[in-house]
């Protein structure tokens, strides 16, 4: 029968930390690739209106925004402007626009793209419709508005 020292504390076994460069080297390469940085900054103001109903779209790269609102810098006035990309145009350049954001995607979700639309609170309507009826002319009929949603009050 063998001998068992009992009162002996035997050493903790040292952790090999070999593999850990390759593991942050993954994690770091996952966060890179699942990360989806803004490519435009918004040169308008827009304060967005609240609402009670939300829907989240899961696809967010078949989104293109117009983004409705008084400029940022007073230079370019205080009348609300229209932001597509990085530039202010009219409602006429909207149709164009929309031809052109179409070939970015692939050829299987282009019909597929929605248009979603950040419109100040403070925004007159004649502006909001004239955008959509560029739209409308251009075929772009997935149309979302960007809102803050705010708590549901129970009765």
């Amino acid at each position: 029968m063998g001998k068992f020292n009992k009162g002996k504390k035997r050493g903790m076994a040292a952790i090999s930390t070999a593999s850990l460069p390759d593991i942050v080297f993954i994690l770091l390469f996952f966060f890179m690739m699942t990360t989806v940085m803004q490519t435009e900054d918004e040169m308008v103001k827009v304060v967005r209106p609240e609402v009670s109903e939300v829907y989240k779209i899961e696809k967010k790269h078949l989104i293109r925004y117009i983004n409705i609102g008084t400029p940022q810098d007073k230079r370019y006035g205080t009348e609300p402007v229209i932001q597509l990309n990085d530039q202010f145009a009219d409602a006429s350049a909207i149709q164009e626009w929309v031809k052109i954001e179409r070939l970015t995607l692939a050829e299987a979700e282009q019909t597929k793209m929605w248009v979603s639309m950040k419109v100040d609170v403070e925004t007159k309507m004649g502006v909001v419709t004239d955008v959509k009826q560029e739209l409308r002319q251009a075929s772009a009929l997935k149309v979302l508005y960007s809102a803050n949603s705010r708590e549901r009050t129970g009765s």
